[in-house]
């Protein structure tokens, strides 16, 4: 298994996690039970789960008005973006 096929594994598990993640958190905070912290959900959006937070937040309707994840998450999306397509040209 080379590193592309390893890095999108990883990236298809931390996506999926943090889609679910965003979930149990709206559960909870519906059942006002203890939630998970802020920091950790834009953490795991910072490790690569992303894609996975926006989701989650659109599909859970989750954090949405929050401005650190209402701007936040995009610009950690457009960051990694960019640093992708930086790794790709170095690679040239």
């Amino acid at each position: 298994m080379n590193i592309l096929n390893e890095l999108l594994i990883y990236l298809a598990v931390i996506n999926v996690a943090t889609f679910f993640t965003y979930g149990l958190d709206k559960w909870k905070a519906k059942k006002s039970l203890w939630r998970i912290r802020e920091s950790s959900l834009l953490m795991l959006a910072v490790l690569g789960g992303s894609i996975g937070a926006w989701l989650g937040m659109k599909v859970w309707h989750h954090k949405t008005m929050h401005k650190k994840f209402k701007y936040g998450l995009p610009l950690i999306i457009l960051a990694q973006i960019a640093l992708t397509c930086i790794l790709l040209w170095c690679q040239r």
